[in-house]
């Protein structure tokens, strides 16, 4: 009985945490959205920005950071499960491997300021690329490798060892067991952590505002090695550098729902994606 009552105890602890952290999330989604949507409009969505960007509209953030984005998971997908596959299908499972293992999960908790900087000195100052797109999506590729790295090789690991084992008993090298027979059914896992990876490279501000983010920029960028302005940090300068915060408050709001709306779609892309590779499995 005693230990009955301490389960449900824990058991109600964890569900109070669970509803108070929704209410929390709640909440300010819908403090940004009713505070938000009186300032969407057409002007708002598509027009330039202008006095520095506490007037007129936000599209050249709106396709910086969706350009941002885009680059950040063309270079960080590839090699993050490039790399999973090698750590969980290819390399020896031995001391080293797990020294790389802790390393990978230890950079996934690294603040977003150290890959700033880290894109600063290598990707900006050492490459010559300069405060551009390029510098930017190669910095912000590499804050969300780990994360991706991780959860993709969590995904890899779930698949039954039956299946490779069987594979490779036929006589299928290892790349057609792996492509065949792991790949199908870990997918959908694998997208998942490309779907933590998208909602953390669309936030950040720290790493863009060191490689590629300018404070005010009214037209959109003509190539990969062009500043662009971007919704977090214009965020950030209407919110913490403007004279009249409270001026420029409704386009505050009006920028974060955008962002959010942004970071949902990309979401919503990648669960699609993931739910698809999922309805093809058939255990």
């Amino acid at each position: 009985m005693k230990k009955n009552h301490q389960s449900k105890v824990i058991i109600w602890a964890l569900r109070l945490s669970t509803y108070f952290i929704v209410m929390v999330v709640g909440y300010l989604l819908f403090d940004i959205i009713v505070k938000g949507l009186p300032t969407i409009s057409w002007s708002f969505i598509f027009d330039l920005p202008r006095h520095s960007g506490a007037e007129g509209g936000i599209l050249p953030a709106i396709v910086g950071t969706i350009y941002l984005v885009l680059g950040s998971m063309i270079f960080a997908l590839p090699l993050g499960m490039a790399s999973a596959i090698y750590l969980s299908e290819y390399a020896f499972q031995g001391r080293f491997n797990r020294y790389v293992r802790l390393a990978i999960i230890t950079l996934a908790g690294v603040p977003s300021v150290v890959f700033g900087l880290f894109g600063l000195g290598l990707f900006v100052l050492f490459f010559g690329f300069g405060a551009s797109i390029l510098s930017g999506s190669l910095t912000l590729a590499f804050m969300i490798l780990p994360t991706i790295i991780v959860s993709s090789e969590e995904a890899l690991q779930a698949v039954p060892k039956g299946l490779r084992e069987g594979s490779l008993a036929l006589g299928a090298t290892m790349w057609q067991t792996v492509y065949k027979n792991v790949l199908p059914y870990a997918l959908p896992g694998m997208f998942t952590g490309s779907i933590l990876g998208i909602g953390r490279a669309a936030g950040e501000t720290a790493p863009i505002l060191l490689t590629v983010a300018a404070f005010f920029l009214p037209r959109l960028p003509n190539s990969i090695f062009d500043q662009v302005m971007a919704l977090p940090y214009h965020l950030y300068v209407l919110a913490t550098q403007h004279p009249d915060a409270q001026k420029v408050l409704p386009m505050q709001y009006g920028t974060a729902l955008v962002l959010i709306v942004i970071v949902v779609f990309f979401n919503l892309t990648a669960i699609i994606l993931r739910n698809h590779f999922r309805k093809k499995i058939q255990w």
